[in-house]
């Protein structure tokens, strides 16, 4: 293995200096950082020591605002795009004056100051987000590109599939880079992937490819260069595979034992900074004194920023800063919409169709997407007659990949854009799941940025669907912090909530059932209105037992209560994170007695937390023990019969009648 040739491609001496300064930045940083991991004065380093030149030449490359997605070892593009050394040093090393306010460290954050958003650990979830950005600029017309990197292993998960796929289909202008550098941990690319280069991959995707030297500062930052310039005049995406090797281990106490000795020292040969200084100076470009005092000077402001991360004292939790940035607080003064006087009656389905008419109208810059929503309509047809409306870039059709467009639809976000999202049926959202639960709900919390994304979830039983059209599914959203979920049970309800949650900030998971799309109609207000989450809906006030329920549940508590003639309490929750404890706590104390209501299976259902809940905050005021009726804990079986004994119907009437009775 020979060492790097040099070209000057027509670059001026102030260019080729200033891409020698950029990259001997990280470089000094990588050994200061090193050394106080061996002094024991810092816990954890990624080193990317060998892998500088693509990081550098990728962000010299680009316009200062397009955005780039980075990984462990792209230290470079942090310090070519100007981060303050002392508050990423913080960030690092987990202080409370980083990005993320001490709650994640490494990579893991962003910064659209500085047109960077880091990775998650997932790594290929990044690839999505990208194409997200891109779509944004190809709808703005703006003109720009984004960038996003991933190893070789990451190309292995089905997010780079997904990602690319997509980017292809709709001719998105995003660079997908490849850091190729022969290891994923200790796991050789011979164990990843059959194919000779990665890049082949390409041409599968219909795909504009380059494999390049990227330990060549000059060759990386002239291929992006090239690229990004052709790629703002004709959008379409384009994978660049750069060879390049990590010199370090994964981390540094993975140590590089499993290396070959003589392929540490051959690419050692490759150096990307000593190659580039030396020819520099047979160049004549760069003197022994512009190096000294290029390094002396970096050295000072190294050292002053990491004085600045160890005078930081230790972060101190505060309960409330914690739980407040979960969620992205509404601007202030944002109001539920009061409903028109006109009211109409229509289906359930029919009002969702007109809630999402309304929030297209109101909002120019949101984007709906799902399998087979545009000319078809959707399986339901709630979006039939969408795109002669809204036009084909705003009502989408999607390839299958549930993953990559939730990842879309994040990019957009950070981009300026709403989104939402349709899952063909609810229980088809597990192969976005990753997405949905690590990245949109968690992206506000740990670096601030909202994910203004709606995912629509046609869910429930009834119609003998079977296990895979037929769950229940809301209790894996409600467990976890970050996300929003809805679930109305009524036309009127289905609309504003619908409404109410494109005007929030945050993602919501936005239940709609099946089984109440053609069999439900009321009166819903005409226009433009939005119902508050977060409270709870009084069905009907009673004396003798409260039932706490949402979705379909509300018409078995109403059919029920008829049947066994019981002066019920029905609370409809309708949100169900945030909860209305409020209903729930004036309900209990009107009856004392509680029936808790959900289609949802017994175990794990929200019912369990709703009943710990009154338990321990309204124990006094119970004459009997707190009840659950949920379905089976079984997968919902196809046959009617089986599906009828599924559901918690008869169980329910069965316990009314005890607690009624106790």
């Amino acid at each position: 293995m020979s060492a790097i040739q040099y070209h000057k491609k027509g670059f001026s001496n102030e260019t080729l200096l200033q891409l020698y300064e950029q990259l001997v930045r990280p470089r000094l940083i990588e050994e200061k950082m090193l050394n106080l991991l061996r002094q024991g004065r810092i816990s954890k380093w990624f080193s990317g020591i060998g892998q500088e030149a693509i990081s550098v030449g990728a962000a010299c490359a680009l316009l200062p605002d397009e955005r780039i997605f980075t990984m462990h070892r792209n230290l470079g593009v942090f310090t070519a795009r100007d981060m303050p050394l002392d508050r990423l040093f913080c960030q690092l090393q987990g202080k409370k004056s980083g990005y993320t306010k001490a709650r994640d460290r490494s990579f893991h954050f962003g910064a659209l100051e500085h047109g960077i958003v880091g990775m998650i650990s997932h790594l290929g979830p990044q690839l999505s987000l990208a194409a997200g950005v891109a779509m944004a600029h190809k709808l703005n017309k703006e003109g720009k590109v984004s960038l996003a990197f991933t190893g070789e292993g990451a190309t292995s998960q089905g997010e780079f599939h997904e990602a690319l796929n997509v980017a292809s289909v709709w001719k998105l202008p995003v660079i997908f880079l490849i850091e190729n550098n022969g290891y994923g941990l200790s796991t050789t690319t011979n164990e990843q992937y059959a194919c000779k280069d990665l890049v082949d991959r390409a041409l599968g995707y219909g795909m504009k490819s380059a494999k390049i030297d990227g330990n060549n500062i000059l060759e990386v930052y002239f291929t992006i260069q090239k690229v990004a310039e052709d790629m703002r005049k004709d959008p379409q995406p384009f994978l660049l595979e750069c060879m390049t090797f990590r010199m370090r281990g994964h981390e540094e106490a993975s140590g590089t034992k499993y290396v070959p000795k003589e392929l540490m020292d051959e690419w050692a040969l490759k150096d990307p900074i000593q190659n580039y200084e030396a020819w520099l100076k047979r160049e004549g470009i760069l003197s022994e004194e512009q190096e000294k005092n290029i390094k002396d000077s970096f050295k000072k402001e190294i050292q002053a920023a990491v004085e600045v991360m160890f005078t930081e004292p230790e972060p101190v939790a505060d309960t409330t800063e914690e739980l407040r940035d979960v969620y992205k607080i509404p601007e202030a003064g944002a109001k539920p919409a009061p409903p028109d006087a006109e009211n109409k009656t229509l289906r359930f389905i029919d009002a969702i169709s007109s809630g999402l008419r309304e929030a297209m109208q109101r909002h120019p810059k949101l984007i709906l997407m799902g399998q087979d929503i545009a000319d078809y309509g959707g399986v339901f047809k709630i979006t039939q007659g969408f795109t002669d409306e809204f036009g084909k870039d705003r009502v989408r059709n999607t390839p299958l990949c549930e993953s990559a467009i939730v990842g879309i639809s994040l990019g957009l976000g950070i981009a300026g854009y709403k989104s939402m999202v349709e899952m063909q049926f609810a229980d088809f959202v597990s192969c976005g799941f990753n997405q949905i639960v690590n990245n949109l709900a968690k992206i506000h919390w740990r670096w601030g940025q909202c994910a203004d994304v709606v995912i629509r979830m046609p869910t429930g039983g009834g119609t003998g669907a079977g296990p895979f059209h037929s769950q229940s599914n809301e209790a894996w959203f409600t467990h976890t912090p970050g996300l929003k979920v809805l679930y109305p049970s009524t036309p009127a309800d289905a609309k504003g909530l619908l409404l109410a949650a494109f005007e929030d900030p945050n993602p919501v998971m936005f239940f709609e059932h099946k089984g109440l799309y053609r069999s439900e109609s009321g009166m819903v207000p005409d226009g433009y209105y939005t119902t508050e989450i977060g409270k709870a809906r009084q069905v009907r006030e009673g004396s003798q037992v409260s039932i706490i329920t949402y979705g379909l549940g509300v018409r078995w508590a109403q059919e029920l209560t008829k049947e066994l003639d019981i002066d019920a309490d029905i609370v409809d929750l309708r949100s169900l994170m945030p909860l209305d404890y409020e209903a729930i706590e004036n309900s209990v104390k009107r009856c004392n007695r509680v029936l808790i209501l959900h289609e949802d299976t017994m175990f794990g259902g929200i019912g369990g937390e709703i009943a710990a809940w009154i338990s321990e905050h309204l124990f006094e005021h119970l004459d009997a023990p707190v009840m659950r009726a949920a379905s089976l804990d079984t997968p919902v079986p196809f046959a009617i019969p089986l599906e009828k004994n599924f559901f918690p119907l008869e169980r329910a009437k069965e316990l009314l009648t005890r607690l009624v009775n106790y």
